[in-house]
C-alpha cells in the first residue's frame, strides 16, 4: 500500500464504525463499508477519526478494524486516526497500524494548545515522536478549540517534512485556503495536499480556492467524488448544480451531535451497514427524526431524476 504525500487528491471517505445491535464491531458491515466506498469512486479511507468513534473503541477492537480495512481496501490508501491526549498511546497505536499497512495517521491537537507557541511546540513533539510516519494535521478548531493561524500553519509544514496533509476544517475558513496557497507561492516552499472536512458543505467553494480534494464522512461520497471529478474536468457549473442537489442532506449531517446518528442511519438505508447502532454516550433517531431524513431523502432522488442525474450508486433507500 502506498503512504500519502504532498500529492494525495480526490476523495478520503471518513469512515464510520460499525457495530451490531448489540454493539460489537461488526465485520461483516466493515467489508460492505469499504466496498462502498471504493465503488463510489473513494481514493482512500480515514479511519478512527471522531466519526468512527474512536474514544469508545478499546486498542485491542482500533486495531482490529484497523486490519480488517486495510485488507479488504487493498491497494487503496488507508489513513488512521491516532489523536489523544497522551503520546504513549498516540506512539503504540501509530506503530501498529503502520506495521499492517497504514499510508499515515492524522492527528488533531490537543485540546487548551490556545497560543501558536504551544501549538508549534505540540507539533514538533508529535512528529518527532512518530519519525518518518506520514501525518495528516487537522485544523479543526469546531471540535479541540484550537485555532491555527495561516502563518502558523505555513511555517509547521516548511519546517516538519512528515506533515504531508492539511485537514482543512475551520469555519469560516475559505479565506485561509486562499492565504495558504498564496504563502506556498511566495515563500517557494512544497505544495501541500489540502483536503477538507465538514461534511463537504463547502467544497465548491473550496474547490475554487485550490483544495485537493475532500476528507470528510458524508453518506454520499459518490456525490463528492463527482464533484471533484467535473471541477477537474472545468465543468465548475455542472459541478455545482450536482451539489446543490445534495445540499439540504448535506447541511442536515452537519448537526452537532446527532450528525453521526443522521450518517449511520442513511448508510444502513443505503445497504452498506447492517444497523445504526452508536455506543454510547449518543444519539438514538426518534420518529420525527427519521421522518425528516426520509423525506430529505425523497426529494433528492426527485430533483435527481428530473435533472436527469445518474442515480447508479443509490442503493436499498
Amino acid at each position: 500500500m502506498s503512504l500519502i504525500d504532498e500529492n494525495s487528491r480526490g476523495v478520503f471517505a471518513i469512515a464510520v464504525t460499525p457495530f451490531t445491535e448489540d454493539g460489537v464491531v461488526d465485520f461483516a458491515s466493515t467489508d460492505s463499508m469499504v466496498d462502498f466506498y471504493l465503488e463510489s469512486g473513494c481514493s482512500g479511507l480515514t479511519i478512527l477519526g471522531v466519526m468512527g468513534e474512536a474514544p469508545k473503541l478499546t486498542p485491542e477492537e482500533a486495531v482490529s478494524f484497523t486490519r480488517r480495512v486495510i485488507k479488504r481496501a487493498g491497494d487503496a490508501p488507508v489513513v488512521v486516526g491516532v489523536s489523544g491526549p497522551a503520546f504513549s498511546p498516540m506512539k503504540a497505536l501509530t506503530n501498529e497500524v503502520m506495521d499492517i499497512g497504514a499510508a499515515g495517521v492524522m492527528v488533531a491537537p490537543m485540546a487548551g494548545l490556545n497560543t501558536d507557541q504551544k501549538i508549534e511546540s505540540y507539533f514538533r513533539s508529535v512528529t518527532e515522536l512518530l519519525g518518518q510516519t506520514p501525518i495528516v494535521l487537522q485544523d479543526y478548531p469546531p471540535s479541540n478549540g484550537v485555532y491555527f493561524s495561516t502563518d502558523l500553519l505555513v511555517k509547521l509544514f516548511n519546517e516538519l517534512p512528515t506533515l504531508k496533509v492539511l485537514k482543512h476544517e475551520d469555519w469560516p475558513g475559505l479565506r485561509k485556503v486562499t492565504e495558504f496557497r498564496g504563502a506556498e507561492a511566495s515563500a517557494n516552499m512544497r505544495r501541500i495536499s489540502i483536503l477538507v472536512g465538514n461534511g463537504g458543505l463547502f467544497l465548491p467553494q473550496e474547490l475554487q480556492r485550490g483544495v485537493d480534494g475532500a476528507m470528510t464522512g458524508f453518506a454520499f461520497p459518490d456525490m463528492l467524488v463527482r464533484v471533484v471529478t467535473l471541477y477537474a474536468e472545468g465543468k465548475e457549473d455542472e459541478a455545482e448544480d450536482l451539489f446543490d442537489a445534495y445540499l439540504p442532506l448535506c447541511k442536515h449531517e452537519q448537526q452537532i451531535g446527532i450528525g453521526l446518528a443522521i450518517r449511520k442511519e442513511t448508510l444502513r438505508r443505503r445497504g452498506v451497514i447492517k444497523t445504526n447502532f452508536l455506543r454510547a454516550p449518543g444519539p438514538n433517531l426518534d420518529a420525527t427524526d427519521q421522518a425528516e431524513l426520509t423525506h430529505l431523502i425523497n426529494r433528492l432522488y426527485r430533483r435527481l431524476e428530473v435533472a436527469g442525474h445518474s442515480t447508479e450508486f443509490w442503493r436499498a433507500i
